[in-house]
């Protein structure tokens, strides 16, 4: 066999799928603009012109929050540009140790860990807690996140058990039947960021507490928008001193690049000395460190900024449905339209680019099931009631007839 030719063939007639399925993926050159968040530059075929984006994920703007920025700036300055190696090489400086102790104290926890990105941090974290034990079961909500699966598929020996989607019963039902003395770990999200509903994180870990389970939390879409402080979901709903784990990123709500863990000293020791998306990856820049230690801080004291976003959410949200457009319900900052099928999803968004000025990123399949496909809009505290208005002209200008009862 002439394995190159064979992996060539493999790649074309994949795509071909793919493209007839209206599931290619097609990245829109888009440039932000700090000073004008959320107008970006669209570099399009017939040139450059401005357009409004409702899929970012810098929920609150500050990746052009001028501290943030100037912070960056002054560790260029003083630091260079990369961090110059791994953490255990020569990339960890005082930057690195005084934002794990932020986040740290974010949380309520005694110690907390950089990582690459959110997707590293959960991969390489979710994989070293389950090799710590032989026979480790991991009961899996049915929508994580990818990077959680990959931990799960990759920690040699760990046993994955799926529940149902924010399913109490079915995830008791699950751990009453694994062996007791099993250890075992339930992993789930505070917010799900395809459908923007939220987890019962008390009541799970009622369940962990009752079944002798550890409790691994992803806080990435919440960390920086809820809570007093901004330490997400687990932290307005008063339970994040219950949680074993919590993942969080800094390129969502805090707006730069990076993911961490933070939880039990000896706990996140242990996965900084073992995990292997830690070990041989290139510590974050200190241009990066400083921007989220400086995001991490304002956000801590910025309140009224997560208010705006709530507020902005609902406005949305209420436009959306006074306007009959097919919104798919949900108590978060996340407004999914719903579309239902890849190829029209994928000719959406186009209309809405090009005819319109409006990005919304079409969601497809496997980041959601055949069938659901849709557009995930954010209303972000900087979006105002003129895009709002202008959003909803567009999508009832590009919808079929008959899109919102086909939701229902």
């Amino acid at each position: 066999m002439d394995t190159r030719q064979a992996f060539l063939s493999h790649c074309q007639s994949n795509l071909a799928a793919l493209r007839q399925e209206g599931r290619y993926r097609e990245f829109a050159h888009l440039e932000k603009l700090a000073g004008r968040f959320p107008t970006y530059r669209w570099h399009g075929p017939a040139g450059v012109r401005e357009v409004t984006v409702w899929s970012s994920n810098d929920y609150l703007g500050m990746g052009a929050h001028p501290a943030v920025l100037a912070a960056a700036g002054r560790a260029v300055e003083e630091h260079g540009a990369g961090a110059g190696g791994t953490r255990n090489i020569s990339g960890t400086s005082p930057l690195h140790a005084a934002l794990e102790a932020e986040l740290a104290s974010l949380h309520g926890k005694p110690a907390a860990l950089l990582f690459g990105s959110g997707y590293i941090a959960n991969q390489a974290g979710i994989a070293a807690v389950l090799e710590a034990l032989p026979g480790f079961i991991v009961f899996s909500d049915a929508k994580n996140h990818a990077s959680m699966i990959a931990g799960m598929r990759g920690a040699k020996g760990a046993q994955r058990v799926i529940w149902q989607h924010n399913d109490l019963a079915d995830l008791e039902a699950k751990l009453a039947a694994a062996p007791a003395a099993a250890p075992k770990l339930i992993a789930f999200e505070s917010v799900y960021s395809m459908d923007g509903d939220i987890a019962p994180i008390g009541a799970i870990c009622d369940l962990a507490e009752r079944y002798g389970a550890m409790t691994y939390l992803d806080e990435v879409h919440a960390v920086g928008l809820y809570g007093a402080t901004g330490g997400g979901i687990s932290e307005r709903d008063g339970v994040a001193g219950r949680v074993d784990l919590i993942e969080g990123t800094l390129a969502k709500g805090f707006g730069v690049f990076g993911g961490y863990l933070a939880g039990d000293a000896a706990m996140v020791d242990y996965i900084r000395s073992t995990a292997g998306g830690l070990i041989f990856t290139t510590a974050l820049p200190p241009a990066v460190a400083a921007a989220a230690l400086e995001s991490v801080l304002v956000l801590k004291r910025d309140a009224d900024r997560r208010a705006a976003l709530a507020e902005r959410a609902a406005t949305l949200k209420a436009a959306l449905d006074a306007a009959g457009l097919p919104r798919i319900p949900g108590p978060s900052h996340i407004v999914p339209v719903w579309i239902g099928e890849a190829e029209l999803c994928r000719q959406v968004a186009r209309r809405l680019l090009e005819e319109h000025g409006i990005y919304a990123t079409p969601i497809n399949y496997p980041t959601v099931p055949r069938g659901t496909e849709r557009l995930r809009l954010c209303a972000t505290p900087f979006h105002t009631d003129a895009m709002i208005a202008g959003l909803v002209v567009a999508l009832q200008s590009v919808l079929p007839a008959g899109q919102a009862m086909a939701a229902e």
